[in-house]
């Protein structure tokens, strides 16, 4: 009986790149994402990430905060709320700072459904641009009258801490993604938080000692609060049907 011939070495190449590809997939599966890298599928993958294709998923609106874009996006988060979150906090109380926090935190992410509509959102920012832009805004309407040490100083590392943050989440949303059908994540969200900090922010944090209920313009900032939340939700019900959006893929 013949030989048969041993294939050559184009042959076996081929047949080896073959191999290859057949467990590229599985071998990228066990491979985890880097975290910086918020693009990446896996990483939408997240259940706390707010997706576009996921907001009936309401938890989504909150948790996003405790996800990062990288390292440098969490630690200037982290330090503007040491900055300014803390000091804070202890002069006015933890129901209040919490409630505009928290009110900054839904307001960004419904502020992105509705004006960057294809976009994901991580981080805090939304909560910590609240906090920050109300003590700005009250330290500016107050000036005279504020004994606060080094507050030119105060002021000037907020605004160069949110500066640097905000044009790095600018730059982020609209650099080409490396994974073109996921989006990076929207900047809309500072925004949001900017609107609650110098509406609701000012108000609960303009006089301490007097009750809230007890002020006219908290009870108008709650209600354009309240409209702004009604007119989101149903723009989030209706509005990405009608416009016939391309969303990105879900996670």
């Amino acid at each position: 009986m013949g030989e048969h011939p041993s294939p050559g070495p184009a042959v076996a190449a081929c047949a080896e790149a073959e191999r290859i590809e057949e467990l590229e997939p599985e071998a990228e599966e066990r491979l985890p994402a880097a975290p910086e890298d918020v693009t990446h599928p896996r990483y939408l993958k997240n259940s706390l990430v707010y997706h576009p294709q996921l907001r009936a998923q309401v938890w989504r609106y909150l948790t996003y905060i405790f996800m990062h874009a990288g390292i440098e996006h969490l630690g200037l988060n982290v330090v503007l709320q040491l900055l300014v979150g803390v000091p804070l906090e202890m002069v006015h109380g933890a129901t209040r700072i919490g409630l505009v926090y928290v009110a900054g935190v839904v307001a960004g992410s419904l502020a992105v459904s509705v004006a960057d509509m294809t976009a994901p959102v991580v981080g805090s920012s939304g909560g910590v641009y609240a906090l920050v832009s109300a003590h700005l805004a009250n330290i500016v309407m107050n000036w005279s009258g504020m004994k606060c040490q080094f507050k030119l100083l105060r002021m000037a590392v907020a605004l160069i801490c949110m500066s640097m943050e905000f044009g790095r989440a600018v730059w982020l949303r609209f650099h080409p993604s490396a994974y073109p059908p996921c989006p990076h994540p929207s900047f809309v969200a500072h925004l949001g938080g900017v609107a609650v900090g110098i509406t609701l922010g000012v108000v609960v944090l303009r006089n301490y000692e007097q009750r809230l209920q007890d002020q006219s313009l908290w009870w108008i900032f709650v209600a354009m609060y309240t409209v702004f939340v009604l007119f989101a939700v149903f723009w989030n019900i209706f509005a990405y049907t009608l416009l016939d959006l391309k969303l990105p893929p879900p996670p």
